[in-house]
């Protein structure tokens, strides 16, 4: 973990933009803070006057309340409200760089984290930024200001009395430190727990067919019970050290105020000073206390913030997708796996000495049990996984070298897990890359998929608004628009992943016959159970555990009679 005055510098970058306005904040908060010093030097004055019986002062002393009051008013305003614009601001920018920083990692994190910890880092955590940012510093600002103009004012006054309260400043110095240490680890834990909450919060929302289905609110409700005491433990605890915090250095002060009154009660010190000015030392004096309680309060701002940061900049600061890829070729769709092997971080080996030569143009169908390491091959043509050793080129050319958005923009997949967004049917077929797409050529690619009938029976037609998931739409419909999305894109490589999983055996022909179609002059990888997806492929590829066990055509496979046969004999049902 990097030192907390580096994360922190780090932080204060975020502010300089805003050097400008921060200056107005100062400005606001220094004519808030003189207004503090006035009030004790006021009561000197009105004391002062009304010994002397001095008319003059005594008939302008309400006017200059009120005017004192007034520009108080003012100077907290554009104190508070520029502070608001900077810290708002400030968690704007960083929650666009942490979510175009997820955007760019590599699928390997999306599988350690769960999607709960990583929404809690844009939406609370990067919030609490906020906390070592502008509220402390505001909090700093103000009422040290105060502070310095309250100490300042009593110096002047009296230098030794005020020494008494500067006595018990290390003591104040080492009970901030220490409750500083245990809030940080409990800001962390708070933040763990929440992002815990924040899980199961979007398991149970998107499961909530399953969670009904199968009657598990009480579990899920005792689910998210147990991580939200754990939350309200946490916080509950961090919130008593503040507190005591608090009140211990009050304790502090006022045990250095008693020392205080005392001395300036003695009878050789009160000959020196007229009524007016001991009480006003004594006012400036007991007033030194609310601004000294607020700045012991920044302690556990600053603890939260700074926890908050470093969970943040951990996020920024992890590597990347890898993407030194820097050539832009037209593909045409000729893919080679030579010796291919690829791991998984927990050291699972998901492809083993993969060997494979597929040319443009052909339909290669990959069949073999759940967990042969299928869908592992395709991710690594969209390089969602890197492979671990051997070579994989895409016509002639490793895969490394070409950029990594030229070579996904030339790959079409449509997968057994339909991802539909809550926009409308238009903009879920002409997604990302293919937003440009004319509304013909978006009626086109449904046709050819066979959604453009039902979508035109939606309550808008290709402007009706999916909703969450597209949860509206029957499985094989959303299957349907995710295909329509693929031959839209129209690219040299398609990879159909379970494509036709979720179609009834009509739906399946009619998308077959798409499928036909769309299949002509471009290379096509086709991951199915169901024979009649596969049978009329140019290379079929049987695998398990990773390895090729055999490879060739439908009636050469079955010639064979190995595992092919045996597969066909079961109708691919295992």
């Amino acid at each position: 973990m990097k030192p907390d005055l580096q994360v922190y510098r780090r932080l204060l970058k975020y502010l300089v933009p805003f050097w400008g306005t921060a200056i107005v904040v100062f400005i606001g908060f220094t004519i808030s803070a003189s207004t503090e010093v006035a009030v004790a030097k006021l009561l000197e004055k009105i004391i002062n006057a009304i010994q002397h019986r001095d008319t003059h002062f005594t008939t302008i002393f309400p006017l200059l309340v009120v005017a004192l009051i007034f520009f108080r008013g003012v100077g907290q305003y554009i104190g508070g409200y520029y502070t608001a614009v900077i810290s708002r601001h400030l968690v704007f920018n960083v929650r666009q760089e942490v979510f175009a920083k997820i955007l760019r990692l590599p699928a390997q994190y999306f599988l350690d984290n769960s999607s709960g910890h990583i929404t809690a880092k844009i939406m609370f955590n990067v919030e609490q930024l906020t906390a070592a940012t502008t509220e402390s510093l505001r909090t700093v600002v103000q009422q040290g200001l105060i502070t310095i103009g309250l100490l300042g004012f009593l110096i002047y006054t009296n230098w030794r009395l005020t020494l008494c309260i500067l006595i018990f400043a290390p003591l104040i110095g080492l009970l901030i430190r220490k409750a500083g240490k245990r809030m940080r680890k409990l800001s962390i834990l708070v933040q763990n727990t929440m992002g815990d909450v924040n899980h199961v919060v979007q398991e149970t929302v998107s499961g909530n067919v399953i969670v009904k289905g199968f009657g598990g609110q009480p579990a899920e409700q005792e689910r998210f019970k147990k991580h939200s005491l754990e939350n309200l433990r946490r916080g509950l605890k961090m919130t008593a050290i503040a507190q005591l915090n608090s009140p211990v250095v009050q304790l502090c002060m006022a045990m250095s105020m008693a020392v205080i009154i005392w001395i300036a009660l003695r009878p050789e010190i009160l000959r020196d000073i007229s009524a007016g000015e001991f009480v006003a030392y004594i006012t400036a004096a007991g007033m030194l206390s609310k601004p000294i309680k607020a700045l012991t309060e920044v302690n556990e701002k600053l603890q939260r913030g700074l926890a908050a940061a470093h969970s943040v900049f951990e996020l920024l600061d992890m590597e990347e997708e890898h993407n030194q890829g820097t050539l832009k070729p037209e593909l045409k769709g000729n893919v080679q796996f030579d010796h291919v092997n690829m791991q998984y971080a927990d050291g699972h080996e998901a492809i083993k000495d993969f060997t494979l030569n597929i040319k443009a143009g052909q339909t290669v169908a990959l069949v073999g049990r759940s967990g042969a390491g299928k869908s592992s091959l395709v991710n690594l043509l969209v390089r969602y996984q890197e492979i671990s050793s051997g070579s994989l080129k895409l016509d002639s050319i490793d895969i490394k070298e070409i950029d990594l958005t030229s070579l996904r923009t030339q790959i079409s997949m449509v997968s057994q897990q339909v991802v539909l967004f809550n926009r409308t049917v238009r903009e879920n077929i002409a997604y990302g890359q293919l937003e440009g797409a004319s509304d013909e050529d978006v009626i086109a690619a449904a046709k050819a998929a066979y959604a453009h009938d039902f979508i035109m029976q939606l309550p808008n037609g290709y402007d009706t608004e999916l909703g969450a998931q597209g949860l509206n739409l029957s499985g094989g419909q959303r299957q349907r628009i995710a295909i329509a999305r693929a031959i839209l894109k129209n690219a040299p490589i398609l990879i159909l992943d379970e494509a036709t999983s979720a179609l009834d055996n009509e739906s399946e022909h009619f998308i077959q016959q798409a499928f036909d179609a769309a299949m002509q002059d471009r290379t096509t990888i086709v991951i199915a159970h169901r024979l009649s997806t596969i049978e009329n492929a140019d290379v079929i590829v049987v695998m398990d555990q990773g390895r090729i066990l055999e490879s060739g055509t439908h009636q050469e496979l079955l010639a064979k009679k190995g595992t092919y046969f045996q597969l066909h004999q079961r109708n691919f049902e295992e």
